[in-house]
């Protein structure tokens, strides 16, 4: 019951910290394909209800999560040490591919919140992040055209933490437009959302501040 989740999660915190502080990339591809799972499951939930629910909203927002996961997911593969893949600056790339989930994310939860009625054909919302998703990863593995994010020795550059700021104003926005025209939503539906974008923007403030990318 609910007391078992009470429980389960102080005692998960702390196994996830011990092996934080002995296996940082265990502890991130852990936490992060948690994140990635959980999207693929939301993807294939709203994407297999449609033809029940074809102008559910939710419909969009599953769609785009499903692509700020496969991105999450090449972040998850690219970063140091890793050694998936052979990168000359793996830290500044995974950064790069964090950073554009990110904004994948945020952008889509303003979209969201503001354009909840409007309808679009679930193709159409397919092919459209899949080519949004396949630019920004082009330009960031292909034309490495993306500006930098992290620079060894230095940390964050002004790029970097100005994106995270400004993810969290948009992210904030999505939070107001969502209080006051959300009333078409399920409740609990939206307490979750709403609390779900608050994590996000505490969590992107966290990432202003390392200087090492296993801190």
């Amino acid at each position: 019951g609910s007391a078992g989740y009470i429980l389960c999660a102080p005692a998960l915190t702390a196994g996830l910290s011990f092996l934080a502080m002995r296996n940082y990339l265990a502890f991130h591809v852990l936490a992060e394909m948690f994140s990635i799972v959980v999207a693929a499951a939301l993807f294939l939930l709203v994407w297999h209800s449609r033809r029940f629910a074809p102008n559910s909203p939710l419909l969009g927002l599953g769609v785009a999560f499903f692509f700020s996961g496969v991105i999450d997911l090449v972040h998850t593969l690219a970063y140091k040490g890793m050694g998936v893949f052979q990168l000359a600056d793996p830290a500044n790339v995974a950064t790069q591919l964090w950073i554009a989930a990110r904004w994948l994310e945020s952008l889509s939860l303003l979209a969201f919140s503001w354009r909840r009625g409007a309808a679009v054909r679930p193709e159409y919302l397919l092919w459209g992040y899949a080519a949004a998703t396949a630019t920004l990863l082009w330009t960031i593995l292909g034309a490495q055209i993306f500006p930098d994010c992290f620079v060894e020795g230095l940390g964050l550059t002004p790029f970097k933490i100005g994106s995270e700021y400004a993810i969290c104003m948009i992210l904030t926005g999505s939070l107001v437009v969502l209080t006051r025209n959300g009333q078409d939503l399920d409740p609990g539906v939206r307490r979750l959302l709403s609390a779900g974008i608050l994590a996000a923007i505490v969590s992107e403030l966290a990432f202003t501040f390392y200087v090492s990318v296993y801190g």
